[in-house]
């Protein structure tokens, strides 16, 4: 049975397939690199460096890219209790 095997050992036909991501990780990626983009940074750039002002970036620009995707959801979720879904 295939799912009882490794990863590794999958066939090939497998390996071609996206993997699944969550819903609003392509708007996390937007608000992260918007966010050091303003601040004059590049997002690849960063993940290269290894110093800890680069780590410092991409942390600040993470908690950022989180405060605002929970406030877009707590905005969703008021929106439809408003209009009576859920």
């Amino acid at each position: 049975m295939i799912l009882d095997r490794p990863e590794e050992e999958m066939p090939a036909e497998h390996d071609d397939r996206r993997p699944l991501e969550e819903p609003l990780s392509e708007l996390e990626r937007q608000l992260i690199a918007g966010y050091l983009a303003q601040s004059g940074h590049d997002y690849h750039a960063l993940v290269h460096r290894n110093d800890a002002e680069a780590r410092a970036l991409l942390a600040s620009a993470a908690l950022y890219a989180s405060e605002r995707l929970s406030e877009i959801e707590a905005r969703s979720h008021y929106v439809h209790e408003l209009h009576g879904e859920d």
